[in-house]
């Protein structure tokens, strides 16, 4: 899973910005506690309640007005509160970060930070909510029942392949955006990415052969949306080797990517995988070897996205690799899914979409490649994740992509 600008605040020198002092002022472990005490999210007023006449305005009687209003045209509840701009960002505890199942309460902190990353990059009001249960039919029902507060969910750090079911089952059983950004979040910005480089190497993307270390959440996504902009030759590894079609121990979601990848029937390991290959994709806690990425095709691409630790060091593999990313923001190529879901989902809640397709997905990418793009280097091939244009530009290009999709 990549990280998100919680993890690690962005370093990039070539921000647009400005850059943040990290190098210089080493973050201390007081510093990080003192910034989360009381929470890092409060509610404001929109206006002040300072007079009986404010009160009576914004509480009784004059709001019971608003109330009847609503109860007489459903669909004055998006003018008359904050619903169609409210993301409800949803959690069980079970995948969080490189931390793992560490439960609800634990995992609060990241998704408050989840939630200043929404208004601070969209200006989207958001809601962390942790669940006390990894039962995904208790998930599901729970925010059945809690759709009137909200517009939109973006799941978060729920554990594969339980993932998968949720977020079909949500999608299906809601009538708003629904996306699980450990997937979908880290596939648009590895597209993003991949387009940068493959330009800047003046290749065609879809000759590449892209191997993906990892078959959870995000390993699923990017093998989607990487088949979905014209990849065909893609090799999905986990723990035991090739997602080959000959194994008899792949899980359905395995099962149903090894039916739609690998299509030199390639069997074996890590080596097997390797040799030759044009892209190493990087999204578990594995490492690889050095002599895995020497053997790798002449001006490779190395996205070593697992954090804290990446599954090589960025030194070792520019040794070999025309072209090294990473989810950290101490290295150049941070590839981070606040790229993504900010704009996602503000241009999603925007046209008014009902679900988050595939194709706004690609679009997102799109986008954010187009930042970038006058600007492409070899150390630059994605925007800084403190870039104020991508999300206004990713937004526009979700919003524009469900209207002619008709999704609205």
């Amino acid at each position: 899973m990549t990280s998100t600008a919680d993890d690690y605040p962005s370093t990039d020198l070539h921000d647009p910005i400005g850059s943040a002092d990290v190098t210089e002022r080493p973050i201390t472990d007081d510093e990080v506690f003192l910034a989360h005490v009381g929470g890092k999210l409060s509610v404001e007023l929109r206006g002040p309640i300072d007079t009986q006449r404010d009160l009576s305005i914004a509480y009784t009687p004059g709001v019971a007005q608003v109330s009847r209003a609503i109860d007489a045209d459903a669909d004055l509840v998006n003018k008359y509160t904050w619903t169609d701009r409210l993301v409800a960002v949803v959690s069980d505890g079970s995948a969080v970060l490189g931390l793992g199942d560490i439960g609800p309460r634990a995992s609060l902190p990241v998704m408050e930070g989840k939630s200043a990353l929404f208004r601070t990059f969209a200006g989207l009001n958001s809601i962390p909510i942790v669940l006390d249960t990894k039962d995904p039919d208790e998930i599901v029902e729970t925010l059945i029942r809690l759709r009137p507060s909200f517009g939109a969910v973006n799941l978060e750090d729920i554990s594969a392949p339980r993932c998968f079911e949720i977020e079909r089952r949500v999608i299906e059983a809601l009538d708003c955006p629904v996306m699980h950004d450990d997937q979908h979040g880290t596939a648009i910005v590895v597209l993003a990415a991949l387009k940068g480089a493959v330009t800047v190497l003046d290749r065609p993307i879809t000759d590449l052969k892209v191997v993906i270390s990892g078959a959870g959440a995000a390993g699923v996504a990017c093998a989607n949306i990487l088949l979905a902009a014209g990849i065909s030759d893609i090799v999905v590894l986990d723990s035991k080797g090739i997602v080959s079609a000959d194994r008899t121990d792949l899980n359905h979601v395995k099962a149903d990517l090894a039916a739609r990848t690998n299509p030199r029937a390639l069997t074996g390991g890590p080596a097997d995988a390797l040799a030759g290959a044009d892209v190493f994709l990087g999204v578990s806690a594995g490492t690889v070897d050095e002599t895995l990425i020497a053997s790798m095709s002449d001006q490779s691409i190395v996205f070593a996205l697992s954090n804290p630790d990446p599954e090589i060091h960025p030194d070792l593999a520019a040794k070999h690799a025309a072209i090294v990313a990473t989810g950290r923001s101490d290295f150049p190529n941070q590839i981070n899914n606040v790229l993504a879901f900010p704009g996602v989902f503000a241009g999603a809640l925007d046209a008014g979409a009902r679900r988050i397709t595939e194709g706004m997905k690609i679009a997102a990418a799109e986008a954010i490649y187009s930042v970038v793009a006058p600007d492409l280097a070899a150390d630059r091939i994605v925007p800084s994740p403190l870039d104020k244009r991508v999300a206004p530009a990713v937004a526009a290009a979700v919003a524009d992509t469900a209207r002619a999709e008709g999704i609205c």
